[in-house]
């Protein structure tokens, strides 16, 4: 009877949603994710009254558990107390259910804590059928949670629990016994980590913005910009109705819109309105040159581009807006000056009012934004990422990096860059970060004095940015700093410890793709290794493709959901090529060389970064990395040319025109690098291009080296 009257009023007052079936007896270990002091009666209410609870001492403080544990046999276990895992063990041998909270205390970050070693042993060592049941909605629960501060508490807020089918836990294979049970609580974390994403609800990027205004509030501060713009999440929705609405007048549903603008709250609500209204924002890269542009515009059928007046004079953009053909540029400006009086009443007498029935329902697998590859390697195409493909990448980054409602995020990555777009645009407004606008990373001086003056405490750069930043920033600049994660190219072992000994803070390294949107592996406080990318996120497979030539390793693939719908290609405008490699539909081949090690992966280089030289596999990034030890001060590019001796040969271009072969040399022998990785010729120029996102072009490298060296072979 205590049972059904408790999962009553679970439904009565929390409106308690289950998915899946709990297990209704045997043997089997019961985990769950702890968000709150209610998720013991949770559980409880749905498991057979037999089941064997073990409490953590810290539990045994809460009232509400001392009454419900007198209905139930518990064993009470912490650190001091060992021999609860032995009972555990005992009672599982015997056939019965065990149901224990890895983390054994409640969250205090809204993300999963630590796992301990013991429950994964238990699991372990008794091979029993183990099922997760996740808990979502809990952590918003007043009186019941240790979150605080600017996490949104609810009184009755609604909750959902998710079962799934059970999963055996093996005995990793160790020299010890130590790193057995560590490495089996590192199994059982990955385990919950998947269940949790796997347990979130399907649906579009609007919807989850929705959803994140209702949680937090029109009031609660949002966005702001270099500009001055400040944006509360109600301001923010008028803004994305309103412009969803003008832009729906000219455009129609399905259609690809250009979107010709910089990180700024205008952009942040006109993406959004777009999406509103199930027009697709194809954001543009204005780094990119006219043929760029026209290129991009060709690839996703784009009729109109939306830009702003003031924008294209500050960038001084105007002359490349007005050449681009077959489009119709429309600009901000003109936008507004179009809001009519039946506009202005449907917004605030409905659509405000009326949100989620204002706009139009996207499905998750729907198109959602499109990007183009930066051409770093070729000529850039149209990345086609769904609602979900999105948004499923953001809840995989959120399981697994320690980041809440208090953080702010500092953004100056573009909003043309996969990066920017996620971590510095979508990320912050369906999970209630505050984020600071930036619009060009290039601003190495004010950057980190502004990121003081913000008290930010998230930002997300490439090591390129972080390094000129380091050189400008004063020791405090960073002194807020929880998180500070690089991505989009290698990141050196100067800028790990200029950032460890100036500012005492660790970069967490991260590596994506725009195709997978763009986060594919991360390390994080929780799990990282130096010398690698992290761990895949929790729902992201990988498998090697052997190269020959490649002692270890092999090409990097990749499935998940935040894997992109397709390309669209110059060569075929608007046709959509779905993802697809030599392992099946829904794997993308990454272009990158990897081995994976412990779970962790580590990059050995583009697969077009690579030189055979004399029937070595030799990647381009030794030889640049040997130029830089030779020469830390200036910057170096190494690329492959045709060599009749060799088969390829590495030419090394340098801004560093003293720069010699008997430094490289020297540099080599310091860092035990072979004698292939030295480059047969080095070219000096006065400035290496790069592309809009700080990487180096090297197309256009390799076209000034051919240039420079001509018919020579040698």
């Amino acid at each position: 009877m205590l049972q059904s009257l408790i999962r009553l009023l679970l439904r009565l007052l929390y409106r308690l949603e289950v998915h899946g079936e709990p297990p209704r007896g045997g043997r089997g270990l019961v985990i769950a994710n702890h968000q709150s002091f209610l998720d013991a009666p949770i559980l409880w209410s749905m498991l057979p009254r037999d089941a064997l609870w073990l409490v953590h001492t810290q539990v045994m403080e809460q009232w509400v558990f001392r009454f419900l544990l007198r209905a139930a046999d518990y064993i009470v276990i912490d650190v001091t107390k060992p021999l609860g895992v032995k009972e555990a063990i005992a009672a599982l041998e015997r056939g019965r259910q065990v149901v224990i909270f890895p983390e054994g205390r409640v969250t205090v970050t809204g993300a999963l804590m630590k796992i301990y070693d013991g429950p994964a042993f238990i699991a372990a060592k008794t091979e029993a059928p183990v099922t997760v049941a996740v808990i979502d909605g809990a952590v918003r629960a007043r009186g019941f949670t240790r979150m605080r501060g600017d996490f949104p508490l609810a009184w009755l807020p609604k909750i959902r629990v998710t079962w799934f089918e059970p999963e055996v836990i093996r005995m990793p294979e160790a020299r010890t016994g130590r790193e057995r049970r560590r490495a089996a609580s590192e199994t059982m974390r990955r385990l919950l980590e998947r269940a949790i994403c796997r347990a979130k609800r399907r649906r579009s990027l609007w919807e989850a913005f929705l959803e994140a205004v209702e949680m937090f509030g029109r009031g609660r501060a949002m966005v702001e910009d270099a500009g001055g713009t400040k944006m509360t999440y109600g301001r923010l929705l008028r803004g994305a109705l309103a412009l969803g609405r003008l832009a729906g007048k000219f455009t129609r549903e399905g259609e690809t819109v250009g979107v010709l603008m910089p990180n700024a709250a205008a952009t942040l609500a006109l993406a959004l309105g777009l999406m509103s209204r199930r027009r697709v924002p194809a954001m543009l890269n204005f780094t990119a040159g006219l043929e760029g542009l026209q290129s991009a515009l060709r690839a996703a059928q784009v009729k109109t581009v939306i830009t702003s007046r003031a924008f294209l004079e500050r960038a001084k953009l105007e002359e490349t807006a007005s050449r681009l053909e077959g489009v119709r540029v429309v600009a901000l400006e003109e936008l507004r000056e179009r809001l009519t009086l039946a506009d202005k009443l449907w917004l605030m007498l409905f659509a405000l009012r009326a949100p989620r029935l204002a706009a139009e329902r996207a499905a998750p697998d729907e198109p959602a934004a499109v990007l183009f590859t930066s051409g770093s390697e070729g000529k850039p195409k149209g990345v086609v990422l769904s609602h979900w493909s999105i948004l499923s990448d953001i809840e995989q980054a959120l399981a697994v990096l320690d980041v809440s409602p208090a953080d702010k995020i500092f953004s100056a990555m573009p909003v043309f860059h996969s990066f920017g777009l996620m971590a510095g645009f979508l990320l912050p407004v369906v999970s209630g970060l505050r984020v600071y606008l930036y619009p060009t990373p290039l601003h190495y001086a004010a950057i980190p004095e502004l990121y003081y003056d913000q008290d930010a405490t998230v930002m997300f750069a490439t090591p390129t940015f972080l390094k000129h930043y380091a050189k400008r920033a004063h020791p405090y600049d960073f002194r807020r700093t929880r998180l500070l994660v690089a991505g989009a190219e290698k990141l050196t072992p100067e800028v790990e410890q200029t950032y460890f000994e100036k500012f005492g803070l660790r970069v967490y390294e991260g590596y994506g793709a725009t195709e997978c949107s763009p986060v594919i592996s991360v390390c994080t406080p929780m799990r990282g290794r130096r010398g690698t990318v992290g761990e895949p996120l929790p729902l992201v497979e990988t498998r090697l493709e052997a190269v020959e030539g490649l002692e270890e390793g092999g090409l990097l693939h990749v499935r998940g959901p935040n894997v992109m719908l397709g390309y669209l290609r110059e060569s075929r405008p608007g046709a959509l090529e779905p993802v697809e490699s030599k392992f099946g539909k829904g794997w993308y081949a990454t272009g990158d060389l990897a081995a994976i090690e412990d779970g962790f992966i580590r990059l050995l280089g583009r697969q077009r970064r690579f030189a055979k030289v004399a029937g070595e596999m030799i990647s381009l990034e030794l030889p640049e990395r040997i130029a830089e030890r030779a020469s830390p001060k200036h910057p170096h590019a190494a690329v492959a040319r045709a060599d009749a001796a060799r088969g390829e040969m590495i030419v090394l271009a340098t801004e560093d025109a003293a720069l010699g072969r008997e430094a490289l040399q020297a540099a080599a022998r310091e860092m035990g690098a072979p004698e292939l990785a030295l480059p047969r010729r080095i070219i000096a120029v006065e400035k290496l291009p790069l592309l809009g996102t700080g990487k180096l072009d090297y197309p256009r490298i390799a076209a000034m080296v051919e240039e420079r060296l001509g018919g020579s072979k040698g």
